[in-house]
């Protein structure tokens, strides 16, 4: 999927048509993550996908890998992100942990919607934050959370193939992963991304908060 202005207009006209779904949090810790919609260009290769040749116009999102001295999810999939802070709305954490995270600044402008929140086996309930940053020129990963910064094709994720569903343990609950590469992406991670690509790609009204997280992302 190339990245044209289009695509920026099309994806907000969707969001902002989408009837979105709020969590009340509870005795849940609130968080958001950021899907940051870029240019694709070479970044730190990713095994299994081929290594971009130079720059192009093909849309990526931005996903990290979490650093492995963390002491919950080290070294897991991630979008940015992080708790919301008391006063802040989750577009203003989103761009906050953004920032703090892999050296970004984007202003509200760039903010383009949200999809639906999800509740995590961790105690988090994440509302996720659609934020336009083009070509995201000077990424500095923040060494202490992040152990790199990928910039991963939207064809990746859209693949019929990439998708992988696995038994439920609870009914109703099954277990989502998205393929990457050699390795896989996860719940709450994967469904954010499913979800942005069926709401904010095909204009789809599909929901997400029903796919659970493997064990190893439970902690």
């Amino acid at each position: 999927m190339l990245l044209h202005g289009s695509l920026r207009s099309d994806v907000e006209r969707r969001l902002r048509g989408f009837p979105v779904r709020r969590i009340d949090a509870g005795a849940h810790r609130a968080a958001a993550v950021v899907v940051a919609l870029v240019e694709e260009g070479e970044g730190a290769q990713i095994p299994g996908i081929a290594r971009p040749q130079g720059w192009s116009l093909e849309a990526a999102l931005l996903l990290t890998r979490r650093a492995p001295t963390l002491s919950s999810h080290s070294g897991q999939w991630a979008l940015p992100g992080g708790r919301i802070d008391p006063g802040e709305s989750p577009q203003q954490a989103a761009l906050r942990e953004l920032h703090e995270e892999v050296g970004l600044r984007l202003d509200a402008a760039e903010v383009l919607g949200c999809l639906d929140d999800y509740a995590t086996r961790s105690g988090y309930v994440i509302t996720p934050v659609v934020v336009w940053a083009g070509a995201a020129h000077g990424i500095v990963p923040n060494p202490a959370e992040v152990a790199g910064v990928h910039r991963v094709r939207l064809s990746e994720f859209t693949r019929p193939e990439a998708m992988r569903l696995e038994p439920e343990e609870e009914p109703g609950r099954p277990i989502l992963r998205l393929a990457l590469g050699d390795s896989w992406v996860s719940a709450p991670t994967a469904a954010v991304i499913h979800q942005f690509c069926e709401v904010g790609l095909a204009g789809r009204d599909t929901r997400v908060a029903h796919f659970d997280q493997p064990e190893f992302a439970r902690r």
